[in-house]
């Protein structure tokens, strides 16, 4: 049985690690919630075993990722108190293997790949880094029709990473010395991956952009169009995280797509304003596409309202 130290560990994971994800966790009910942080965590340790390898021999790399597999899949003891509690959600939950196989193999994939030759090559990396998240988390909370609602949470686990690639890109260059941005679009704009590298913007950087955007934002569509499916009691959590990360792309935009100078970043203050407002939408329309369609057409508000608004609101 998964105890309140496990769980109090994944949660600080996700509180440092997170904290876009972590706002819409505490909506979640206690039932998903505490199951949520251990996900997360356990997506987090396998990550990092690449992004901070810290000179750590690439055979020395996957050698640790295959002992986390095997933990993970009940294959051997571990005294980690992170593996040992997804270990125990696993049963407990019937995580699909092959969704614990494909997000380990993706994070194999990291350790020598710097590049993407086209979306099609990047969409099978992002089915086991995000789109298998989406996968776990959508068991984890027990939809009546699964059958239904994965393929939506396929989508938005897609959407998310994308978003975060779209965003990251100079973070990317800097701390991990990749592109995610597919080279096909980056081609087709006259883009070349020295230029991204010494970080010059321009009008054809700003197309690449704009086509991976246009991309991600079908995504969120076809991904919002699914949470109808998941149980009541979390649906607005799932639509929250869909605003927080689609909000990013506002962020983009105003930069007029430059992400190379600095790093777009939603400030705690918007973050709260985007939880008010999405949660004051929702007591008057329970329809998750309508609200997410408002809350990313809408021009916005004051952020000061959504603060004093959100204050008052019952937080788990």
């Amino acid at each position: 049985m998964v105890d309140d130290d496990q769980i109090a560990r994944s949660k600080a994971i996700q509180r440092q690690t997170g904290k876009t994800f972590h706002v819409a966790t505490r909506l979640l009910p206690e039932r998903a919630r505490e199951a949520t942080y251990v996900l997360y965590a356990f997506f987090r340790l396998a990550d990092e075993v690449v992004d901070n390898a810290d000179g750590t021999p690439p055979d020395a790399q996957r050698e640790e990722l295959e002992s986390i597999r095997a933990a993970a899949l009940g294959e051997r003891e571990t005294d980690d108190p992170v593996l040992a509690a997804f270990s125990e959600l696993r049963t407990r939950y019937g995580l699909a293997e092959s969704d614990i196989n494909v997000f380990i193999d993706a994070m194999i994939s990291d350790i020598d790949t710097d590049q993407y030759a086209t979306y099609e090559e990047l969409e099978a990396y992002m089915d086991g880094s995000a789109s298998a998240v989406g996968r776990m988390m959508t068991d984890v909370m027990n939809p009546d029709k699964p059958e239904k609602a994965l393929p939506h949470a396929t989508a938005l686990g897609e959407a998310f990473q994308l978003t975060n690639f779209l965003r990251d890109v100079r973070e990317d260059i800097l701390e991990l010395d990749r592109i995610y941005l597919p080279q096909s679009t980056l081609r087709q704009h006259g883009v070349s991956n020295d230029q991204i590298r010494r970080f010059e913007m321009d009008e054809n950087f700003a197309a690449a952009m704009q086509t991976e955007l246009r991309r991600a934002e079908e995504l969120y569509e076809k991904g919002v169009a699914g949470i109808k499916y998941l149980p009541e009691d979390c649906q607005l959590a799932v639509l929250l995280a869909a605003v927080l990360y689609h909000d990013h792309h506002r962020l983009i935009r105003n930069r007029e797509y430059d992400v190379l100078t600095e790093t777009p970043q939603l400030g705690l203050a918007r973050k709260l304003y985007l939880l008010a407002r999405t949660r004051w939408k929702w007591t008057w329309n329970n329809d998750p596409e309508a609200v997410f369609r408002d809350m990313t057409t809408e021009s916005g508000g004051m952020v000061s309202r959504g603060v004093e608004f959100v204050e008052r609101l019952p937080m788990r």
